[in-house]
């Protein structure tokens, strides 16, 4: 008869070749315990997240209420004195790889948490560190800590006499259930990863399988590009920190509004930004497009008053829009990819973003879009026709009217392009 230890052990490893997500396999770990007869109150676990907004992931499991994720600031920039305070810095600084805690006696004092957790009804504290690669313990740099493994801790309801017993069990599986945490991180880090760098789309496009170089997908979608006018003069007048800066606090409120309107980030370019809208018809995507300018026009301004009140450089913008038929998908060389798209349409949107100065305007739009939003849209008036580079018959163009894209934003408030 297998022991308790060993059917957790191949348990967790079936739950990995099934490839269980982390709180569910956490989740279910826990009740696997309690069911054989643990005194499990609280579990806790720590992973790094790779990740540019989130240094860590935890997970808590309770009796009571069962299972909660967080995600956690990076070291740098989050606050520190919970972390500071806590068994799982004790343990890393002194590079123990178990901590036990009778919190019955004076040790209920010893960190901050020990007296919630007595108060939860906790008698025992156990905490594990297992790091993972080449990394020893030794090698961690606590303020910058870069490497992989886990932390956990497990508080049992019994006398701590019986939960050493049962930390017999836990500690009996637990390098199993790092092998099989790394695996599932690792999975989740790099669908979270793809999608960041690459887009929601292109991302979830890799992830099925759309990685040979040359393939590409003939679709229907409306081109967004979006560009910060007068960055040139102010990149040579400010310092990086602040350049980068505003370039981060436009940017975000861009890509906020275009995801939330169903459309996806293809790429930065500088000062610029390209997108698409591909919801399934042309309607669908110039509806939500032209959704999208709208609101971005009064985040723009919302966003430079702000700017305005705290004394930051500001920037107008221009935003083009145009409809068509586009290639999707894998160009480059075979070490080096990208997920993009090319084609006339993609041309032409770039030739209707260099005429902003000569119409005057902050948004303007093709014909195109006009059309596949709804002729009679009374929100779409001409700018006029114009001859563009590379196309031989003349263009009529349109803008959005809105308080804030009939003109260019005050130029009171920018440095000139």
């Amino acid at each position: 008869m297998m022991s308790c230890t060993s059917e957790l052990n191949s348990w967790l490893v079936q739950q990995g070749l099934r490839e269980q997500d982390r709180e569910s396999l956490l989740r279910a770990l826990c009740e696997q315990l309690v069911n054989r007869g643990v005194p499990l109150l609280r579990m806790q676990l720590a992973q790094r997240a790779l990740h540019p907004e989130f240094g860590g992931i935890g997970f808590t499991w309770t009796r009571a209420d069962g299972m909660a994720s967080q995600y956690f600031g990076h070291l740098q920039t989050g606050p520190q004195d919970e972390w500071y305070n806590s068994p799982f810095y004790a343990m890393l600084a002194n590079c123990d790889a178990e901590l036990f805690a009778d919190l019955t006696g004076a040790e209920v004092t010893r960190f901050p948490v020990f007296p919630e957790l007595h108060a939860m009804g906790a008698r025992a504290y156990f905490a594990q560190w297992q790091p993972l690669g080449k990394m020893t313990r030794e090698d961690y740099d606590l303020d910058h800590i870069g490497g992989e493994g886990v932390v956990a801790s497990w508080c049992f309801d019994c006398p701590p006499e019986e939960a050493a017993r049962h930390c017999e069990t836990i500690r009996g599986c637990f390098e199993t259930l790092v092998v099989v945490l790394s695996a599932a991180s690792n999975r989740e880090m790099g669908r979270a990863l793809l999608k960041v760098y690459l887009g929601r789309d292109a991302g979830e496009r890799v992830l099925s399988g759309e990685i040979q170089r040359g393939s590409l997908q003939l679709i229907d979608a409306v081109i967004c590009l979006f560009d910060l006018r007068g960055f040139t003069k102010l990149s040579e007048q400010l310092p990086g920190e602040a350049l980068v800066e505003m370039l981060n606090d436009y940017f975000g409120h861009v890509v906020e509004v275009i995801q939330s309107h169903g459309g996806n980030i293809l790429k930065f370019m500088g000062d610029g930004v390209m997108a698409m809208f591909n919801l399934g018809t042309l309607e669908e995507d110039a509806q939500a497009a032209l959704r999208a300018v709208a609101e971005l026009a009064q985040r723009m301004e919302v966003l430079n008053a702000s700017r305005v009140q705290d004394a930051k450089p500001l920037a107008d913008y221009s935003l083009a829009l145009h409809a068509g038929e586009i290639l999707y998908g894998n160009i480059g060389a075979p070490s080096r990819l990208d997920f993009t798209v090319i084609g006339p349409a993609v041309n032409l949107t770039a030739r209707i973003a260099d005429l902003h100065r000569t119409v005057d305007r902050a948004i303007i739009l093709s014909e195109e879009v006009r059309n596949a939003a709804g002729r009679d849209r009374e929100d779409l008036i001409s700018v006029g026709r114009y001859m563009l580079r590379g196309v031989a018959e003349p263009v009529e163009l349109f803008t959005l009217y809105t308080p804030q894209a009939v003109g260019a934003v005050d130029t009171s408030m920018t440095v000139d392009p």
